[in-house]
């Protein structure tokens, strides 16, 4: 470290130890501007780490400078937090004592990437196996699902977390991460209903808009858009620039994959349930409240699993239990607006305790054979807030991080104490009566309590105190941890709703009900049946911080202190006020003053003596005397000057860390003789004595494997000479029945057809290709080409969609009809049949059966044969022919008696009404395009398949009033259709082309 100070010196010095005017608070500021000013963000206070918040990314934290840091005495590179990581690292391997890291620091000062950089170190560093690898890529998955339900945007932090969270990291014997736990403290409910302008929700929600899939938001009843949600916009910030929600959505869903969660369904359709809840409207009269937004009540049924009608009478009533009877009780819009938002909070909060139970449960260490494990404990709380308008929360947050500052001071600035003592004075805190305990009193108290009552009650009981100063309905604490701190403004108001954080019996009824397997871990019956009154938020958080303190205290602190440069975010800014506020708050100045007027390291005697004792010959391998006198025979072989060390009681205390880095660095050296020493020996005995061993036992080993091979060889020949001999003699003995003589060979027949059949099987139906079985398996071969045909048929039918099979029900019955028969038949096989061939709908279609097929026809007149233009309408009942939206002939298909048609390739076609029916005046004569279409969905509507005749020549028809017609058909170049001399209908049809039918249907297939 010192030769790093010289080639420094213009950029500060990196441990404020060194500064010449340690006591001076703006030589302090002005070593950490200039550092901050050359991107180096990491100071030291003798061992405590001060770290300031760059607000961009520094290409500092690389495998290569975990592998620098990695190993190396705490002093010997420069400052950074693999520095801390390593040193509680090697500190727990060598001393067996669990270890903890607090990353202390205002909202925004880089606490939660403190953290996130220390796990990364650890999971780069330490040993690994595959199951270590798990629980390391379990460790770091677990900080983005974390961050995504458990952090959020506020005026000081883009990604400021919302709770607090202490992760024990377990390590085995060898050193190697195997497990870990994590405790949360305090989420803030509230931000669920409730944004202060200018900050967000909890990421998770904009991560699902934002980021989820089309069909996942459309299964959730989401919108991609948050504004579309009333917990969404009361922040009026939808968007952060600094923030992607859609890749921190991809991040989360690989997270949770990594952690090995399988009910991710129930966990996004709870999310998604706390948007519907937030835009439940209320309507109806004061006293008699309904739900007016009927959709969000089928959704949340849905997600939650509940049922709709129980739910609405959970949010519009409350029940009341007296003298033994339940009873209904209606709520007011204000009542059932407050229980919509607690049932809200309620189900994000429960359910984040959930999740983190879930991570602890991925991470738990199952392996019993090493039960003992040692732990680095990992702190990342919410720093100070001071905001405009401060609530519950803010009380809660400022309070868990005074208890930590006393924590630091119990532990390292003792000052005051000492200062009693040596006046001679019992020191003992004071004890008062405190707010938490007052605010209990209040809520518990019968009577209307209110925010007021509460207000007057600490007026009454803690007005007096100097912390303390009541502004009209506002009071300011002074939160007093180091002097000239900044007191907290604190607006009381819903203090009491925070602190009790009750939920309705009918609601908590509702839950239990869930069929979402997340809730109902969540919402306990054993609720319902408990009739002891719940301890108030407040209390149970001062309690879980009170076993935090306990679970500090039992281990050995390293500190991270972090400090916010500005209130803007922005990279490079140094404001000189807000850091100064925060290096008195943070008590550096005091630490620093206690640095360098007490001594750096101590140790007890037995413990120093162990450690360091090879570094001195008197005392290696083992000092016979007392304790005192070997330690006291160590220093002076190693020239510990008088002024850097002193001998107490049971300790030695050395004042300067220089002089103990010194000593590890000898001792460094002193290993690697003495393992030399040891290894040569060690090697030179064992050698001797494997060698020996070996050379005995490599004769015996010889002989008795050269047996082996030989018996082996025999075998193997014998056992081919067999195989070749029953082979030779099987191809003799082929042709006759299966006896002991043929047999192997028939089976290797049979065994070489099946297995050349299963590479080469047909790929689909058309193939026909199929290996020749020999003559034993000509049967059971027949057998598998049939079941192979059969298998791939069923997977070609499986695979046909319903339009398309409807499609290929047409065309067989249109093939049925008109293969072979008639001309123009190939034409129509590539053509889709489809319902209509107009291209307009009129208004009369409208009115009839929505079963319809139209067609544009031309209609030949009975007398003159005269070409009219209509429209066939084909409906359930019946043919219609229409002129544009008028209707000109109805023929019932009972009426119909056939149809008739021609084999050539012309479009004309004859409908046959009966003379019975009186509506009718005869026969129909029609011509389609579409003619084969067209008849194919006549004889399906009618159900006439049989009653289709195609004639050859001529078709005779019935005109009216017993008179008949003739239709004379002829081929020519040129279709024609006119009236011959002879009175008849002549129809000249063009010549049919050839067509490949099955080029038609490849066609038709690649239309579909």
């Amino acid at each position: 470290m010192e030769s790093a100070l010289t080639a420094r010196d213009r950029v500060g010095v990196q441990d404020f130890v060194l500064l010449e005017n340690f006591t001076s608070e703006a030589a302090f500021i002005e070593n950490l501007r200039k550092r901050f000013k050359e991107n180096l963000i990491y100071t030291y206070i003798g061992s405590v780490l001060v770290s300031v918040n760059p607000y961009k990314d520094l290409e500092i934290y690389t495998k290569n400078h975990m592998e620098r840091y990695r190993g190396v005495n705490f002093y010997e590179v420069s400052p950074h937090i693999y520095a801390v990581a390593d040193n509680s690292y090697r500190s727990m391997r060598t001393e067996r004592k669990d270890q903890c890291i607090l990353i202390s620091g205002e909202s925004g000062a880089g606490k939660t990437e403190a953290s996130k950089k220390i796990l990364q170190y650890y999971a780069f560093t330490c040993p690994a196996s595959e199951q270590v690898q798990t629980i390391k890529d379990r460790l770091l998955q677990s900080n983005p699902v974390l961050e995504a339900f458990g952090n959020a945007k506020t005026l000081r932090n883009d990604n400021s977390s919302r709770f607090g969270k202490y992760m024990d990291i377990q390590f085995d014997f060898k050193g190697a991460p195997v497990g870990g736990h994590i405790i949360n403290y305090l989420l803030e409910k509230s931000r669920v209903v409730h944004q202060n302008h200018g900050e967000r929700n909890f990421h998770i929600f904009y991560q699902l808009i934002e980021g989820g899939e089309e069909d996942l938001l459309r299964a959730l009843g989401l919108e991609r858009n948050p504004q579309q949600y009333q917990y969404l916009v009361k922040g009026n910030c939808p968007k952060v620039s600094s923030i992607n929600d859609r890749s921190d959505w991809k991040m989360v869903r690989k997270a949770l994959t990594v952690i090995g969660f399988n009910e991710d369904e129930e966990l996004l359709n709870i999310i998604a349930s706390v948007l519907h809840l937030g835009n439940v409207q209320y309507g109806g009269e004061e006293g008699n409240v309904c739900i007016t937004s009927d959709t969000q009540i089928k959704y949340l049924a849905r997600l939650l699993g509940v049922n709709g009608a129980v739910l609405t009478e959970a949010l519009t009533h409350k029940k009341i239990i007296a003298k033994g009877e339940e009873l209904m009780s209606p709520l007011n819009l204000e009542q059932a607006s407050s229980a919509r938002d607690a049932l809200s909070k309620a189900v994000y909060g429960r359910t984040f305790t959930w999740l983190v139970n879930k991570i602890n449960a991925s991470l738990t260490y199952t392996d019993d054979s090493h039960k003992n494990y040692s732990v680095i404990g990992l702190l990342d709380i919410y720093g100070f807030e001071v905001f405009q308008h401060n609530s519950f929360e803010q009380f809660c947050i400022n309070y868990c991080n005074e208890k930590l500052q006393q924590l630091f001071i119990e532990l390292t600035l003792k000052s005051e104490q000492e200062e009693y003592e040596a006046e001679g004075i019992t020191w003992e805190p004071e004890k008062f009566k405190g707010i938490i305990s007052i605010l209990d009193e209040e809520c518990l108290r019968p009577g209307d309590a209110s925010d007021l009552t509460f207000l007057e009650k600490l007026e009454d009981t803690v007005g007096g105190h100097a912390h303390f100063v009541t502004l009209k309905y506002c009071l300011a604490v002074d939160w007093l941890v180091v002097p000239d701190c900044k007191p907290l403004n604190i607006c009381p108001v819903r203090f009491l709703d925070k602190n009790n954080d009750l939920l309705f019996r009918n609601l908590k009824e509702v839950m239990c009900m869930s069929e979402n397997k997340i809730l109902n871990q969540c919402f306990d019956r054993e609720e319902l049946s408990d009739k002891k009154r719940p301890e108030t938020a407040a209390t149970q958080f001062k309690a879980s911080l009170a076993k935090l303190m306990e679970i500090l205290m039992s281990k050995e602190p390293s500190y991270i202190r972090c400090i916010k440069p500005n209130d803007s975010k922005q990279a490079g800014r140094f404001d000189e006020v807000l850091i100064r506020h925060q290096v008195k708050y943070l008590g550096l100045m005091e630490n620093l003053r206690v640095r360098r007027a007490g001594f750096a390291y101590r140790r007890r005697y037995e413990v120093f003596l162990q450690r360091y004792k090879s570094l001195c010959p008197d005392t290696w391998p083992n000092w016979q005397g007392k304790l005192a006198d070997g330690v006291a025979t160590l220093v002076k072989h190693l020239g510990y000057k008088p002024e850097e060390y002193k001998l107490g009681r049971s300790k030695i205390f050395i004042r300067f860390p220089k002089t103990l880095f010194a000593t590890e660095e000898a001792l460094e050296t002193r290993k690697h003789s003495l393992a030399t020493k040891l290894q040569a020996g060690w090697r030179g005995y064992s050698q001797k004595s494997k060698y020996q061993k070996l050379r005995t036992s490599a004769i015996a080993i010889q002989a008795w494997w050269r047996g082996i091979l030989a018996r082996r060889r025999a075998q193997r020949r014998r056992q081919a000479a067999d195989t070749i001999r029953r082979f030779i003699k099987g191809f003799i003995y082929r042709h006759r029945e299966r006896c002991p003589e043929n047999e192997y060979f028939l089976d290797y027949v049979r065994y070489s057809f099946l297995m050349k059949l299963h590479r080469n099987l047909p790929k689909n139906v058309l193939d026909k290709s199929w290996p020749t079985p020999p003559a034993a398996l000509a049967e059971a071969s027949e057998h598998l080409r049939k079941l192979c045909m059969q298998n791939m048929v069923w997977s070609y039918c499986k695979k046909i969609s319903p339009e398309w099979k409807h499609q290929m029900e047409q065309k067989m019955i249109a093939s049925e009809l008109f293969k072979d028969k008639k001309d123009n038949y190939p034409q129509s096989v590539p053509k889709l049949f489809v319902s209509t061939r107009l291209s307009t709908t009129f208004f009369l279609l409208q009115q009839m059966s929505c079963e319809t097929c139209t067609v544009p026809v031309t209609k030949y007149d009975r007398k003159g044969y005269k070409a009219r233009p209509r429209q066939l309408l084909l409906t359930a009942n019946s043919a219609v022919i229409i002129e544009e939206t008028k209707l000109k002939q109805r023929i019932d298909y009972g009426a119909l008696k056939g149809i008739s048609v021609s084999s050539l390739s012309d479009g004309l076609f004859v409908l046959h009404v009966s003379s019975d029916d009186n509506k009718q005046k005869g026969d129909v004569v029609l011509q389609s395009d579409h003619v084969i279409e067209t008849l194919t969905k006549i004889a399906i509507c009618s159900d006439k398949i049989n009653s289709i005749n195609i004639n050859q020549g001529s078709i005779t028809f019935t005109v009216g009033q017993g008179k008949e017609g003739i239709i004379d058909f002829t081929p020519g170049s040129e279709l024609l259709v006119a009236k011959a001399k002879n009175g008849h209908l002549s129809v000249v049809s063009l010549l049919n082309l050839p067509h490949s039918q099955s080029d038609g249907f490849s066609k038709l297939k690649a239309e579909m």
